[in-house]
């Protein structure tokens, strides 16, 4: 039978859960300290002991975790070279310093009083991300981490904290990250509030131009205002990506996920090629499409991002040129092309996010995104292919015994089909 927890032990809520409370967001799960006590008497209360580093325990009810107060000590290079001190003598207030930044490092006791030793509670008022001690230089990750809550946000730095920032990168510790940890943190920020603040965040430490070279490149690259507004590529990188975030809200009762993250990551990459054009072609990026490919894909290998996402990044990056008001006066051959180059009758989603990202694309300073009369005549022809009755094509007895000519027939009556729509369209 398991015994309650002596009257001594404490415990708090703390992070990221006091941090939203404060906010008056909610918040997906809760993390919980313990002080005053040993991993003996967790389990003799019914905990079950989990952590692997350090002592971490689940309630016996409700599975939440529970993680003895403790202290650490750098010892070694990257995010894991740690030691770790638990004890009941750990204070509330020790376990606090040790996070990352001050906004982290508040908690709530079991009466529901703040403790707040490190001001976090103000500079959530004030919008600043703010290391709690020095020892933030320790741990490289909390570059990504910083600058994904910047992002989520919409927060400004402390100077002092973008120093130590800095000092990290110098130090060469981020390469000490794995890719996973990596494509998580920038992940997370993709598909927060102002996506943009990550990359200019990253920028301004100088961490960048070490983990994302491709899309650091394209600061500085000019590209005619006929076009886009921002003269500066790399700014419209970042408008684009604030845009798809700004749509995504404005359309969250909307189950179609126009605005997902395979979306986000291939706006990210969707011009990668600008930063390879020649310079005597400058500011015009003929050709900018195909160069990004490779780009796009040296990219999601060193991030290790999900297939799904690198797939979508090399379509929209090749084909998102091809969404002009020049598709109107396309042949119904080379839509067709077009259409089976993106794979759209097997996957109608690579459809779909291609023609978001073009809305993005085109509507990157709007707060809604304008009639988008490319992508409906896409999706009307791709509407109109996906009716056909491919099955009575090929029983046909003129084409049964024969597969060349079923696929010749088939591929008429597509061209047909098309040639239909666009008159009706016209």
């Amino acid at each position: 039978m398991s015994q309650p927890l002596p009257a001594s032990v404490n415990i708090y809520t703390v992070g990221g859960a006091v941090r939203d409370a404060l906010l008056g967001l909610p918040s997906s799960d809760r993390d919980f300290v313990v002080t005053g006590a040993t991993p003996e008497m967790m389990v003799r209360a019914g905990y079950k002991p989990v952590g692997k580093d350090f002592p971490v325990f689940l309630h016996p009810e409700t599975h939440e975790e529970y993680a003895l107060a403790r202290t650490e000590k750098k010892d070694g290079r990257g995010y894991h070279g740690f030691m770790f001190y638990t004890s009941p003598d750990v204070t509330i207030t020790d376990d606090l310093r040790r996070r990352d930044v001050t906004i982290n490092a508040m908690a709530i006791d079991k009466h529901g009083v703040l403790i707040d030793p490190f001001s976090g509670k103000r500079d959530l008022a004030l919008g600043v991300l703010r290391h709690v001690s020095p020892a933030f230089a320790e741990d490289p990750l909390r570059v990504l981490r910083v600058a994904r809550f910047a992002a989520r946000f919409d927060f400004k730095v402390a100077e002092e904290t973008l120093a130590l920032m800095r000092a990290i990168v110098q130090s060469d510790e981020l390469e000490t990250l794995p890719a996973e940890r990596l494509w998580q943190e920038t992940a997370k920020a993709l598909m927060s509030q102002k996506p943009a603040r990550y990359l200019q965040v990253l920028r301004e430490c100088g961490a960048l131009s070490r983990l994302m070279p491709e899309v650091d490149a394209l600061y500085g690259v000019p590209q005619k205002p006929e076009y886009h507004p921002e003269i500066d590529t790399g700014l419209h990188v970042e408008a684009v990506l604030n845009a798809a975030a700004r749509f995504a809200s404005a359309t969250a009762e909307n189950p179609d996920p126009l605005f997902d993250l395979p979306v986000r990551y291939a706006l990210l990459c969707h011009d990668l090629g600008k930063a390879a054009t020649p310079a005597a072609l400058l500011p015009s990026h003929h050709g900018h499409e195909e160069r990004g490919v490779p780009l796009a894909r040296q990219l999601s290998a060193r991030l290790s991002v999900p297939q799904v996402c690198a797939d979508t990044a090399l379509l929209v990056t090749k084909w998102h040129g091809a969404l002009k008001p020049e598709i109107f006066s396309w042949s119904p051959k080379a839509l067709l092309r077009l259409l089976l180059s993106v794979d759209a009758l097997r996957r109608p989603e690579r459809l779909k996010r291609l023609i978001a990202c073009n809305v993005a694309d085109k509507n990157a300073h709007a707060k809604s995104p304008a009639p988008n009369e490319v992508g409906d005549y896409l999706i009307s022809i791709f509407s109109a292919l996906r009716q056909m009755n491919l099955g009575e094509i090929a029983k046909d007895p003129k084409n049964a015994a024969n597969p060349a000519k079923i696929a010749d027939a088939i591929r008429k009556a597509q061209l047909h089909v098309i040639a239909a729509v666009i008159k009706s369209s016209g």
